[in-house]
């Protein structure tokens, strides 16, 4: 993944992402969420392969509440199987919204950080209905008013908006499959100045404990 032509948003989650992985030694990835490995998990996402070399640093895992995809640790995020204060970093991306209690799964990752530990969160804001079949529901969206609540004990918090209000308009349309449309109004945005609109899919998060 280069550099050039990257959203700010995709600047942001490789930036945090690195910080995370080049500065702590342990990582629990909750759900998955970076798509790296087609044998744990439900999705893959080839784009993520420039993670890899980073990975294989650290003592990666994967967390999830089942076993049907075979993550390293199976357990609840309302009930972290983790001492207090014992985590490096934890990766948490697009979970949230699928979890009965946030503000408690949101507790039970700041309990089980190191003091100054990291964490990686996304969660959507103006984003479709993406609930999986007996697997998980789909149930809550987020403000960036939410967001900081929410994370409120953090002793840092980032946040970057993930697209604009044109782009997130498209996002969830038809359209929104075709790069080169989310392309085109990721432009509308800069230039009709909606990119810093409240209206957006989600959010990145980087957080220090």
């Amino acid at each position: 993944m280069q550099k050039i032509n990257m959203k700010p948003w995709e600047l942001f989650f490789k930036n945090r992402i690195s910080k995370l992985f080049l500065e702590k030694k342990s990582v629990i990835d909750i759900g998955g969420g970076l798509r790296i490995s087609s044998k744990k998990g439900n999705r893959y996402d080839e784009s993520r392969q420039w993670l890899l070399p980073l990975v294989e640093k650290v003592d990666y895992k994967i967390l999830d509440p089942v076993p049907d995809y075979e993550p390293d640790i199976v357990g609840d995020i309302h009930a972290l199987p983790f001492a207090d204060n014992s985590v490096d970093a934890i990766i948490c991306l697009a979970v949230l919204e699928h979890v009965e209690d946030p503000v408690k799964a949101c507790r039970e990752i700041y309990r089980t950080l190191k003091p100054r530990g990291y964490a990686f969160v996304y969660v959507p804001f103006l984003y479709y209905y993406h609930a999986e079949k007996a697997y998980y529901k789909d149930y809550w969206r987020f403000t960036e008013d939410s967001v900081r609540m929410i994370f409120k004990d953090f002793s840092q918090l980032e946040i970057c908006s993930v697209r604009g209000a044109l782009g997130t308009w498209i996002r969830i349309s038809p359209l929104g499959r075709f790069k080169f449309v989310e392309n085109l109004f990721y432009f509308f945005d800069k230039i009709f100045d909606k990119i810093n609109s409240k209206q957006v899919s989600g959010y990145n998060i980087f957080l220090v404990k």
